[in-house]
């Protein structure tokens, strides 16, 4: 009978001469990013057990992305009963943000923050994902060729003025579903309304996730832990506004602007909803060249299971690498130094 010989061990270089990986059959994937395949980045190492296999990383050229955890998307002023995004958060809050900091990993809040600007340039996909309203149709009105709205003629706050003057809501004023679990809303810009909150009290809303408006706020939890975040001295945690369910669309964005003046190469991902801004904001990132990770347990989606399922699925086999919380935490306590 003979023996098997002993299984080999192998080595590879995968990608360009300017962005690449070390891969050893041994330890995983090398994504330090030195400057030649023979060369150690400085700095300690981060070495983390992924779902698929074990990655290296620079917590120097490391960020936490957490998208979209805001009041719109997570307040139960909004109707948001405990679910995944709250889950999510409490695994942020108390395993993600940790060890980030703990290793001196960038935070990022990239979140939803429209301006005027964004709005008159929205294209009409986008608008309808949050809902958008319609004018009733009067039949004696079109038959004398009088429009009640012209839909490109609005004042600076987006919304339309009927050729007489007469304030309208921006398409109209009849609501039409956008599909979501039979909500209404009224469509990006538009206002809220005044909303009640847990303590009794009422608040106004504000423009829907326009920036300093109190929906496109962060999550009280969560905004506790930003505001202690961006007082720190060595890397503070930031806040960037998107204007897109990516944070990483298009030839340029404030997000990807950031990561490269801090030569930030790898992100590990978090946040709402799972299988829309998180993950078009992930595979933006990764055609893009960046080291991907999704962080499973610190995403959530109010989309059936099977959606959470695919993008894992996908971001641990094709785009990047999967792994939960707490075996990140546990990396970061066993981190070189």
């Amino acid at each position: 009978m003979t023996s098997q010989p002993p299984s080999e061990h192998r080595t590879a270089v995968i990608g360009n001469a300017s962005n690449f990986w070390l891969h050893s059959t041994r330890t995983g994937f090398d994504l330090t990013h030195p400057q030649t395949p023979t060369e150690t980045a400085p700095g300690p190492r981060l070495k983390l057990r992924t779902s698929t296999s074990p990655i290296t990383l620079s917590p120097a050229s490391s960020a936490l992305v957490i998208i979209d955890m805001q009041n719109f998307f997570l307040s139960p002023s909004f109707g948001r009963t405990k679910g995944p995004g709250h889950k999510a958060a409490d695994n942020l809050l108390n395993h993600a943000i940790p060890a980030a900091r703990k290793a001196g990993i960038q935070i990022i809040w990239l979140n939803w923050g429209l301006s005027d600007e964004d709005l008159n340039k929205m294209p009409p996909g986008v608008m309808r994902a949050f809902g958008f309203q319609a004018i009733v149709e009067n039949i004696e009105e079109t038959a004398k060729g009088r429009p009640h709205v012209d839909p490109f003629r609005e004042r600076p706050d987006g919304i339309g003025v009927d050729r007489h003057g007469d304030v309208k809501f921006r398409g109209g004023h009849a609501l039409l579903e956008n599909g979501k679990g039979g909500r209404i809303y009224k469509g990006l810009g538009s206002s809220c309304g005044i909303v009640s909150l847990a303590n009794g009290e009422t608040v106004d809303a504000g423009r829907l996730l326009v920036r300093g408006e109190w929906n496109a706020a962060l999550y009280p939890p969560l905004d506790v832990a930003f505001k202690e975040g961006e007082k720190l001295s060595e890397v503070p945690d930031v806040w960037i506004h998107k204007n897109r369910m990516s944070g990483m669309w298009g030839a340029s964005t404030p997000c990807e602007e950031f990561l490269e003046a801090h030569g930030i190469k790898s992100l590990l991902f978090a946040g709402v909803n799972t299988d829309q801004c998180v993950s078009g904001t992930f595979t933006d990132a990764f055609s893009k060249g960046y080291d991907c990770i999704l962080l499973n347990d610190c995403c959530g989606t109010t989309s059936p299971a099977y959606a959470q399922q695919c993008i894992e699925f996908n971001a641990a086999k094709t785009w990047g690498f999967a792994m939960n919380s707490e075996d990140f935490a546990k990396g970061v306590e066993e981190m070189e130094k």
